[in-house]
């Protein structure tokens, strides 16, 4: 049996807060206003995961209005989905991710977010897929007041 999961998620960019994306700090002197720590990639990673799963979205299972989860790690709430995954005996297959970020640029941090979220998920670097890109000046996202992240994955049963 295979299932599949996409979502996206969208922060607003603020000075004073780091840019966290894939679990990774990229140097920026803006960062995303979350009431978590706003890693958008990882948040769209994870309700894909629960989209999949067909247990309802991201702010059900987290939600903001909840002070345990002020600030708090975005790879917690995956290793949360995680679980509920594994229970429900479903692998991941394979997933694509795309962040979309007027700048900084992510060339040189596509690798080390591939990386990181292969090693959180415990799959094989070759199933993942990071694609960053930008809106070309238009929108708030174009203005570099915000960064947005799509995430499409193929759950496969263990069965």
């Amino acid at each position: 049996m295979l299932k599949i999961g996409s979502s996206m998620d969208i922060h607003p960019l603020v000075k004073g807060r780091k840019l966290i994306l894939g679990g990774i700090i990229i140097e920026s002197e803006y960062g995303c206003y979350a009431h978590s720590d706003g890693d958008v990639l990882l948040h769209s990673i994870t309700e894909a995961i629960i989209g999949a799963l067909g247990k309802g979205d991201l702010g059900e299972h987290f939600p903001d209005s909840d002070n345990k989860y002020k600030d708090i790690d975005s790879s917690v709430l995956l290793n949360n989905i995680l679980g509920i995954m594994q229970k429900e005996k479903y692998v991941i297959n394979n997933l694509d991710c795309s962040i979309i970020l007027e700048k900084p640029k992510l060339g040189t941090n596509k690798g080390k977010i591939r990386k990181n979220i292969a090693k959180l998920l415990s799959i094989n670097e070759s199933n993942v897929n990071i694609k960053a890109g930008t809106m070309e000046g238009i929108g708030e996202i174009g203005k570099n007041k915000a960064v947005m992240a799509f995430c499409s994955i193929l759950l496969e049963s263990e069965d």
